[in-house]
Order: structure tokens, then C-alpha cells, then sequence
């Protein structure tokens, strides 16, 4: 069992959002229960889609449980989860990135149900791998149900790069620079991103630090046992990030969001996009021909790859936990599983469910999971709420020219000194 939590103190003051849950702890009409799921909005809206399948062919097996489907864009199902955990507007099941930083946040503050008694029953632990199980088991006890196991990796105009003059796929960092300085040389802008939210540019800060301080380094600072104004590779990733940001990202990246710098990638206009392997379902949606599109890994000579997982968890409050849980169940059978991996990519969290093949760029990623040393995981993961609002901070001041890179570590260190 999980040793004890944090009251809810993050919570504490929390204004109640209108509209939001409520129906957690009431029963639908007759004899069905009806259990709330705050979820994020995928980007796909063919995902969405397989979502509301999986859901409509639970209700159908077990017709005495409805589930009312809640779902936001990222920040707000943030903000959703901060106001309304340890209220009774708390949904019964909530969705979450399982980094310390995010869902770790929550299990830190006790809102979080262990689910022990449930991994015995439905005999989950057989289930999923040993890499997701260890997001599941990190806070002592078992907390969440794995949802998705995520990867994050270059995405290419293959028309672009040919255009440019670049004939093989980047392998080290310094062929990928020559790759951005051939497409900058050729009119083309290398990279798109989106500023006005923080963890799309983030992705690109994250694999500079892996690149310029390698798997040790990295992991070391992001668990304090470096610090980060003495680490000379911390100044060198920050200066190459501001490079980027000022010769080879989409001009007024700072002022867009992530969907609308997407489009530029979509329209042919930008040769490169760091996203993860939904971003597959995406393009097809978007109508972007597949067959032009390849992915690489961001060449950081670690051989680790960029990526995370999504849990799902019960709330320490939810009056159906019983039926929360028979959900998550469903949720991750081999049947659901099969309609879930088509829509939202080439991995599936329960280990006896495959990809039946798929397109060449569904394809494209079996070789990056298998190659992989190992996973770095995205900062917002790694680092509490607060920490992850400065490092944000920083980012985006060196990105505009406020913040000499040679200043950007020791301005975070600070900032964690003073948390302590």
C-alpha cells in the first residue's frame, strides 16, 4: 500500500468550476450508475471518434453503468483537475500525464485512489509492461491505470528536404543543424512551433539538454542532483535553443498556438515538426499525403527516446469506484485496445495488443521504440508545477532576447534553491 499522502493542500481554496463533474457521486436513472471521465481532447478527431466507440461498446456490455465523457484541451483539463479534485464536482476517473510533475502532483496530494485491491482482481500487473507498471507503482503504492505510452520525434517534408538539397535523414545533431541551415539557405522554414503554449517549444529545449548533457547529465539535473548553474552543457543547450528560436523557427512562433504552427506544416510551408506518434493520425486528418511524411528520432547521440505515458486514475472521493474500475478495464481489454491503437497509434499499453501493420509511417515508429536505450521524459514531467512555470519563464525569455543564455541556469537554480 501506498505510504500516506499530502492532505489536499494544493487544492485547498479551490473555487468550483460551474458545469463541471457533479454527477460524480449521483446515480443515473433506475439502476444505472452513471461515473464521470475528465479526459484530455485528443488531436485527432478521428481518436475522439474511437474514444466515443470505446465508450458506446462498454455501456452496451454493461448497461446498468453510463459514463458522461468530460473533455478539454490541455490547459484547461489542467485547470479543470486542479479546481475540482477534493471537491464533490471531482470526476470518478481522471486522465493525466504520469510524470512527478503532473499526475505525481495529485497523488501527492491524496486525491488519488489506490488501486492495489483492483490490480489483484482484474490481474492488470500481467497486463501492461514493466516500463509503463513502474508509472503506476513510482508513489509507493498503485496508482492509475496506464492509458497511453507516448514517443516524440522529428517529422519531415520529405519534398521539403529534397527541394533543399538534403538527401539522407539527419543521424547526429550537427547533420540535423546543416539540415536547418540547407532548408533556411533554400527559403524554407526548418521547424515549426507554437510559443503561447509553453510545452510545444518546450519539446524542443528538452532534447538540447539531452543532446548537450547526455543521459547522466540530464537526469541528473532533473532530479537536483546536478546543478543547474554549474553544468556548462546547461549554457550550451540554452544557446543553441536561442540559435533555433531566432534562425529557424516560423516567424511570430512566440504569438501562436501549437495548432495553427501545425497548419504550416500540414500546408508544405515549414520542413519539420517535433511531435509525437499520434501525430500521425493527424496528418490524415488534415489531409496531408502520408507518402510525402517521414520521422526520425531528435539526434541527440544518447540513443534514448523523447516520450511519456498517460495514466488514468480514480479519485480518493469517487462513489463508484467498483464501476470506475470495470471501466479501466474495458478500457484496456484486448477488443478496446485493438479499436484504440488504429486511431491513436503504433503502441498500445496492453502487451498482447499489436499493430496489425498500418501505413509506412505507422510503420516508421516500431524501429524507434525497439532502438531506444531507454526514455528521457518531457520537463513538465519531470519538474513540480512550480518549477515547470519558471523553466517555462526562462525559455521563452531567451527565445525573445531578454535572457543571455549564460544567465538561464543559474536563473533556475536560483528559483529551486528558493523552493527548498
Amino acid at each position: 500500500m501506498r505510504a500516506g499522502t499530502k492532505p489536499l493542500a494544493l487544492l485547498a481554496g479551490a473555487v468550483m468550476v460551474t458545469g463541471l463533474g457533479g454527477c460524480a457521486a449521483a446515480g443515473g436513472d433506475g439502476d444505472t450508475t452513471r461515473i464521470t471521465w475528465f479526459k484530455l481532447t485528443e488531436s485527432a478527431e478521428s481518436a475522439n471518434a474511437a474514444i466515443a466507440q470505446i465508450v458506446s461498446d462498454f455501456e452496451a456490455e454493461n448497461p446498468d453503468i453510463e459514463v458522461v465523457v468530460e473533455e478539454r484541451a490541455v490547459d484547461a483539463h489542467k485547470d479543470a483537475l486542479r479546481t475540482t479534485l477534493g471537491t464533490n464536482g471531482a470526476p470518478d476517473i481522471f486522465f493525466s500525464w504520469a510524470g512527478p510533475g503532473l499526475g505525481g502532483e495529485f497523488i501527492d496530494a491524496g486525491a488519488s485512489l489506490d488501486l492495489e485491491p483492483y490490480y489483484e482482481q482484474y490481474g492488470w500487473a500481467d497486463r501492461f509492461s514493466d516500463a509503463t507498471m513502474e508509472t503506476v507503482t513510482q508513489y509507493g503504492g498503485y496508482d492509475g491505470v496506464p492509458y497511453t505510452q507516448r514517443a516524440e520525434a522529428l517529422f519531415y517534408n520529405k519534398d521539403l528536404f529534397a527541394e533543399a538539397g538534403i538527401d539522407e535523414v539527419p543521424t547526429t545533431y550537427a547533420e540535423l543543424v546543416d539540415a536547418a541551415d540547407a532548408l533556411a539557405a533554400a527559403g524554407i522554414t526548418p521547424i515549426q512551433f507554437g510559443g503561447t503554449v509553453n510545452w510545444h517549444v518546450m519539446r524542443l529545449l528538452d532534447s538540447l539538454l539531452e543532446t548537450e548533457c547526455g543521459a547522466d547529465g540530464y537526469q541528473a539535473l532533473v532530479t537536483k542532483q546536478a546543478n543547474w548553474a554549474d553544468e556548462q552543457c546547461v549554457t550550451a543547450a540554452f544557446t543553441e535553443f536561442e540559435t533555433w528560436t531566432s534562425e529557424y523557427l516560423n516567424d511570430g512562433f512566440i504569438s501562436i498556438n501549437n495548432d495553427e504552427s501545425s497548419a504550416l506544416f500540414f500546408n508544405g510551408q515549414a520542413a519539420m515538426a517535433l511531435e509525437g506518434d499520434w501525430f500521425n493520425q493527424v496528418i490524415r486528418d488534415n489531409g496531408m499525403d502520408e507518402a510525402t511524411v517521414g520521422v526520425f528520432p531528435f539526434p541527440t547521440g544518447t540513443d534514448r527516446i523523447y516520450g511519456f505515458n498517460e495514466n488514468n486514475y480514480i479519485t480518493v472521493n469517487s462513489e463508484h469506484p467498483d464501476e470506475a474500475a470495470r471501466f479501466l478495464d474495458y478500457l484496456t481489454s484486448d477488443a478496446a485496445q485493438a479499436v484504440f491503437i488504429e486511431a491513436f497509434g503504433s503502441q498500445s499499453v496492453n502487451v498482447d495488443v499489436q499493430s496489425d501493420g498500418g501505413s509506412e509511417l505507422d510503420q516508421a515508429w516500431g524501429p524507434i521504440f525497439a532502438d531506444a536505450a531507454g526514455v528521457y521524459m518531457n520537463n513538465d514531467q519531470n519538474l513540480s508545477l512550480a518549477e515547470t512555470t519558471e523553466y517555462w519563464r526562462i525559455q521563452n525569455l531567451v527565445a525573445t532576447g531578454e535572457l543571455d543564455p549564460a544567465e538561464a541556469g543559474a536563473t533556475f537554480q536560483t528559483f529551486i534553491d528558493q523552493q527548498s
